[in-house]
């Protein structure tokens, strides 16, 4: 098996992108994080003292993933040309879930991802006060779209 992330000495590379055509790319991904009930219930009623927490994550996972080349040595600068950002309160904390967008010559999953991990980061920040035992939990690509590997969408239970 060889890796496309390797050179023939085994040396860590940048894959070469350039031939490639580009074209539309999407990928989602998704996340929670885990908060007790009394922070679920300051989400619900507003009422987390740093202030508005969804709309906090929401910007910081969108930034994120415009940023997500600066992150991870390997990922290429792309456009990234649309990120929707979704966060749900749920009983047992907050469900979150990105979709983003490129014509490009790579796909997006890790700036999906990367919406997500940061989105979720930005949660535990601004409620660590009320609840320390907060976590970050089944971040995961579900779906892509587009590039030479056609379409894909996890199966879950």
């Amino acid at each position: 098996m060889s890796f496309t992330h390797l050179d023939s000495s085994g040396h860590a590379r940048m894959v070469d992108v350039t031939g490639k055509t580009p074209t539309v790319r999407e990928a989602r991904a998704a996340g929670r994080v885990v908060c007790a009930p009394h922070v679920v219930a300051a989400l619900r009623d507003g009422t987390v003292p740093k202030g508005d927490v969804l709309a906090v994550a929401r910007i910081a996972g969108i930034a994120a993933a415009k940023r997500t080349p600066e992150l991870l040595p390997l990922a290429h600068v792309i456009g990234v040309h649309g990120v929707v950002l979704d966060l749900e309160v749920t009983d047992a904390g907050v469900e979150i879930t990105a979709a983003v967008r490129t014509a490009d010559r790579t796909g997006v999953e890790m700036e999906a991802l990367t919406a997500v991990s940061v989105a979720a980061l930005a949660i535990v920040d601004m409620v660590k006060a009320l609840d320390k035992t907060s976590s970050i939990t089944d971040v995961r690509v579900i779906a892509k779209s587009g590039g030479r590997s056609g379409d894909w969408t996890r199966e879950e239970p």
